[in-house]
Parts: structure tokens; C-alpha cells; sequence
């Protein structure tokens, strides 16, 4: 009876597929944790850390560091974006542990070398580490416990863990590049010679360079401890060695030496900011993201066009709700592309890419029955009371367009991953985390074991393209890395985060509209197949400028979308592929605060995995 009023329930909603059946993987329950994310191994160290007293932040910084240990798709040379939940004060913060482009990182250098953008491999792809600094700072500012105790579980794992076939096969796949790095060689390739020169899957992986950093920084942390320094003193003594002390020196030989051009005062002057998210009200859900440096506001837009529109009533999935999310999406992605980038380097128009009124000015756009080709970016300038300073960049801008169907690389390049991090606990903190950087194959900076970050290939290089987003020393490029949070009636409602490039946004938004439009439970939303645009500028990979041109029209279903469905999307202008998994790794949490528990949900497919109690 149960299952028979659930479909009942959907199919007077609209909804298309049969929500009722069983999910491929259970949600998860705990009323006083949970902890979500990328890999098995690395939710138990989150789960570990709860079972020491620790809180949400604690557990989250102990699954980051467990997650760059396993090459989680990043490294701890890579980059931390956070959002976290303060129950005392009732306020979302957000964390910037982006690293920025180093000294000699310039437009003319990179030109130089012949390059339409920043490279997608090796030291010239790195920008400054975010991820050490992100973590200490998130434990020393909102943590519990100790850097020794956050980190035990990742310096297990750095002294031996049995890999698993995912990881170990991505690094067979890239060994010939591997091979061009010695210190990269040296942790990677134990079987040099052989005919698997990678680790097999469950063989022990050990990473002694990496183990020695770490212990480092712990050590750092006790020496300071002894001393009589504070908690959080001891804590940023850790942050200091790596980012000031002989951690940072070999780290800046290392990169030097494979041609890499960061250099010790560029580690000593980052610094991670603890910034003010970005939000919009949808529906009466109050929705948080990052500021302009990542793509978070790409989806704010969407939900501010989206809102001038009935959702529920076309159906969840229906040919008119596939075009209405489609046109939303590249209405606000043209507008990310253009407009987006480190706001401290200039004043993007956010105020009037938020507002509600320009939202509705977009939505006019949208056609009921066709896609449009030609969408560019708008202008939001009026919107704020201001003039455009970069109409001249949109007029040269023009439509630029390429009508190639998406091959294998183009779509790895979309889809490129990460990892994401969800934790919260009975006191009320919640943490969100969208960590990357440094993924396989790996460029190690000497003998730190640290994988240095590849964020450098989303700049540009023509300001045409993006104004905002042009490479300089000491500037953010603009990533796709956007943790999510949402509120109701002042209180967590969801923590959501997702991996895969730019279509990160996409899958979030779609499933935040599952929950909130068609009232599917968290594991239902998680597994529910999604769409996804090519009518977009791509954010990574590509030498030329023509690899990462806009494909207007082109959009990914799920291979069981019906016929008729399909037939009405091609009338529509659509050129359709197809996969059988279009909903996006995504690990979410729902607060039911009916109940007072927690509801996890973590994707029907990859290694994603969660713990609750």
C-alpha cells in the first residue's frame, strides 16, 4: 500500500518515472552525525572522528585529508571550497582556500609558450596549494580537536592502505605522463617495468614523502602545543610549516625543478579568506553558494529564472520541463562565462546578476517551443544602476560556436571530477565541501609527496572571452567547484554538493527541483536522471580556443528518456546523446525536522559512500 500511495502521489505531480520503486543504494539515517563522502575509507575516517567527540567540521577536515591521501580525483597541492553552517550564530560562512596563479603566471608568458590557455598538466598548471591552509583554518576557527587527532586516520592511509581498482587503474592509464615527473614516478609506479607498472587494486599503496609532510605539520602543531600556544595557535603553527617553513622550501625546489613557477613568497602570501556566501530566496528556501570565483551563482541565477515558471505542472522530465531547465541554464551559464571571476581583482556585476528583475528580463528569452542557439551573456549593469563597461567585448565576443557533436574527450573534459564532503551533528554544524586539484596524473613537487594543482587551465588568456577571468600573478582563476547549503525558516535544510566540471551546477540544480518541486526523498533525488547542456564555454581541457567553444543545442538524457520525449526535443532543435547515469556523484544531506534526524542520499554510482548514527 505504502508503494502503491507514493506513486499515486507522483503521477498527480507529473512525474514520469516510477519514483516508487526501491533506490539503488539505501538513503542513510543518524539522528547525531552523518558524514558523506568520496570514498568508503574516508567516510570511516569521518565516522572515526565523530566517534572521538569531534563535531561536523572536525569530521569534514578528517575525510578532506583522507580523500587527497587516496587521490580522491585531487591531492593536498590542490584547492578547498567550503560552506559552513554556525548554529550559535545561525549564519552561513564560506571558505576560500583557492590558490592564485604565481608570480610570472602572466598573459604574455603563457602566450609566449604558445598556449590559447594556461596548460591542463604539469608545474605550469599549478596554482598555489589552497588545501592545507583551508583545513587548518576551518579546524582552528570552527573545529574541536586537535590537528593530530583530524589527521591520524590520513596518516594511517599514507603509511599503507590497499588502493582501490578506480584509483589504481587512472594511474596505469596516465603513467606515460607520469613517467615525465621523477618524484611522480617514484610514488606511482612501484612495477616500473613491468607490464602493470601501476599498483593492482588492493595492493598496499604506501606514500613515505607524504606520510613525512604530514607528520611534519603535526609535529609543528605538538612542538607549538608545548610551548604554551593556544589550540588554534598550535593549529596555524602546522599551516605555517607548510606554507612558510621547510615543507614550503621543498615543495618550491621541487616545482622549480620540473619547470614550475611558484615560489616561496608566493606560499607565504596566501592566504585563505573567510567571505560572505552568495544567496537568493527560492520559493521561500533561502539558497547559499560562493562568491563569483567558483560557478556557485550559476545556479542561483537559474533558480531566480526557473521561478518565473511552473515546474511541477509540466512534469518532472517532460519534454517542456527538459527545454525550461535547458534554457535557464544557458541563460545563466552565458552570464558565468562572461561575468564571473576573483573578486578581488575587479567589481563583477553580481548585484544585478542576483536580482530578481533581471531574472525576469531572461526569462522573456526562453521560447516556449525552440532552443536558442544564439543565447549570449546579458546585462546586468542596469539592473545595479550602473553602465557596462565590456559591451564592446560582447559585440567583439560574438557568437562563437562549435557545431562538432561532443566527442570522448570533449565529455571527459565536462564531466572532469573531484570529490565532494558532507558532514553534520546533533549541535547544529553542518559543512559542505567541494574539494579538487592535483587529481591523476599528478605532477609531485620534490620530495613532499604533495601533488601540485592543475586550476591553473581555467583562466583565459583573451579578454574577450571573460574579462574577469584573465591570468595575473596572485589572482584566482574562476572554478567549477561549488559546495552547496539551503535553508528553511532559518534553519539547514539540505547540504549539497556534487563533482564533474561544469556540469556540476547543472546536477545540483536539477536535484534541489526534485526535492523541492516533486518531493522525492534525498537518495530518490541523488539517483534521479538529470539533463545536461553543452551550450556552455568549457572551464577545463582543450589546447585551442576551439575545444572549449559552446555546442548549441547538444544535451545529454538519460538513455531511458521515452521516445515521444525524445521526439519532441529534436522538434525543438535539440541534437540528443545519451548515457545511462546523468544524475552526477552527488552526496547530499536533508534535515527532517519532523523528526529531528538526518537523511542522507549519496549517488548510485562511483565510490561515493556515507555513515550515519
Amino acid at each position: 500500500m505504502k508503494h502503491t500511495a507514493f506513486l499515486l502521489l507522483f503521477i498527480a505531480c507529473g512525474v514520469f518515472v516510477s519514483i516508487a520503486q526501491q533506490t539503488q543504494k539505501p538513503p542513510l539515517h543518524g539522528k547525531h552525525w552523518m558524514a558523506i563522502t568520496g570514498k568508503p575509507l574516508a567516510a570511516e575516517a569521518g565516522a572515526m572522528i565523530f566517534h572521538k567527540g569531534g563535531n561536523a567540521v572536525d569530521a569534514a577536515c578528517a575525510m578532506l585529508a583522507a580523500t587527497c591521501t587516496m587521490w580522491d580525483v585531487l591531492s593536498w597541492g590542490g584547492e578547498t571550497q567550503a560552506l559552513i553552517y554556525h548554529p550559535k550564530t545561525g549564519k552561513v560562512i564560506a571558505i576560500n582556500a583557492l590558490g592564485v596563479a604565481p608570480t610570472g603566471a602572466t598573459v604574455d608568458f603563457f602566450k609566449g609558450k604558445g598556449y590559447s590557455f594556461p596548460p591542463e598538466y604539469g608545474p605550469l598548471a599549478a596554482v598555489t596549494p589552497g588545501t592545507p591552509g583551508g583545513l587548518c583554518t576551518m579546524l582552528a576557527e570552527y573545529g574541536t580537536l586537535s590537528l593530530k587527532e583530524v589527521l591520524a586516520p590520513a596518516l594511517q592511509l599514507a603509511d599503507g592502505y590497499p588502493i582501490e581498482a578506480q584509483t589504481a587503474n587512472s594511474i596505469e592509464r596516465g603513467k606515460a605522463m607520469i613517467k615525465g615527473w621523477p618524484y611522480s614516478k617514484k610514488v606511482f609506479l612501484p612495477h616500473l617495468g613491468s607490464d602493470r607498472e601501476a599498483p593492482d587494486a588492493g595492493e598496499i599503496f604506501r606514500q613515505a614523502d607524504l606520510l613525512q609532510t604530514l607528520q611534519k605539520m603535526v609535529d609543528a602543531e605538538q612542538e607549538a602545543l608545548k610551548k604554551g600556544k593556544s589550540r588554534k595557535e598550535a593549529i596555524y603553527a602546522a599551516n605555517d610549516r607548510f606554507y612558510k617553513g621547510d615543507i614550503a622550501t621543498e615543495f618550491v625546489r621541487g616545482c622549480h625543478e620540473q619547470g614550475g613557477l611558484i615560489t616561496m613568497n608566493d606560499l607565504a602570501q596566501w592566504k585563505v579568506i573567510i567571505e560572505e556566501p552568495l544567496h537568493v530566496n527560492y520559493k521561500g528556501i533561502e539558497v547559499y553558494k560562493l562568491q563569483q570565483w567558483t560557478q556557485g551563482p550559476v545556479m542561483l541565477q537559474a533558480l531566480n529564472i526557473l521561478e518565473n515558471f511552473d515546474l511541477k505542472t509540466m512534469g518532472y522530465n517532460s519534454s517542456r520541463y527538459i527545454h525550461t531547465v535547458y534554457q535557464a541554464m544557458n541563460l545563466s551559464f552565458a552570464d558565468r562565462d562572461f561575468y564571473y571571476g576573483d573578486p578581488y581583482f575587479g567589481k563583477q556585476p553580481m548585484t544585478g546578476l542576483l536580482s530578481k528583475e533581471y531574472a525576469k528580463e531572461r526569462a522573456k528569452l526562453i521560447s516556449a517551443d525552440k532552443n536558442n542557439p544564439k543565447i549570449g551573456p546579458g546585462n546586468p549593469y542596469p539592473f545595479e544602476g550602473k553602465t557596462n563597461p565590456y559591451l564592446h567585448f560582447l559585440k567583439q565576443r560574438g557568437l562563437a560556436v562549435n557545431n562538432t557533436p561532443p566527442d570522448e574527450d570533449y565529455l571527459n573534459r565536462l564531466h572532469l571530477g573531484t570529490t565532494s564532503i558532507e558532514a553534520a551533528d546533533k549541535d547544529g554544524w553542518v559543512v559542505s565541501v567541494t574539494p579538487s586539484g592535483g587529481w591523476l596524473p599528478a605532477c609531485i613537487a620534490g620530495n613532499t609527496g604533495v601533488g601540485m594543482s592543475q586550476r591553473m587551465q581555467s583562466f583565459v588568456l583573451d579578454s574577450s572571452l571573460n574579462p574577469f577571468n584573465v591570468v595575473e600573478p596572485g589572482k584566482r582563476p574562476r572554478v567549477t567547484l561549488t559546495p552547496s547549503m539551503a535553508l528553511k525558516d532559518g534553519k539547514p535544510y539540505l547540504s549539497f554538493a556534487v563533482q564533474g566540471g561544469d556540469t556540476q551546477d547543472q546536477n545540483l540544480l536539477q536535484f534541489f527541483l526534485n526535492m523541492v518541486e516533486f518531493g522525492m526523498t534525498v537518495q530518490e533525488a541523488v539517483e534521479a536522471p538529470n539533463v545536461n547542456t553543452n551550450q556552455l564555454w568549457l572551464s577545463l581541457g582543450g589546447t585551442k580556443t576551439e575545444d572549449r567553444k559552446p555546442k548549441p543545442g547538444s544535451i545529454l538524457l538519460n538513455d531511458k528518456t521515452p521516445d515521444w520525449t525524445r521526439r519532441e526535443l529534436i522538434k525543438m532543435g535539440y541534437i540528443l546523446t545519451f548515457d545511462d547515469r546523468t544524475s552526477g556523484p552527488t552526496n547530499a544531506i536533508y534535515f527532517d525536522r519532523k523528526h529531528g534526524t538526518f537523511w542522507g542520499g549519496s549517488s548510485n554510482y562511483g565510490e561515493d559512500y556515507g555513515i550515519g548514527w
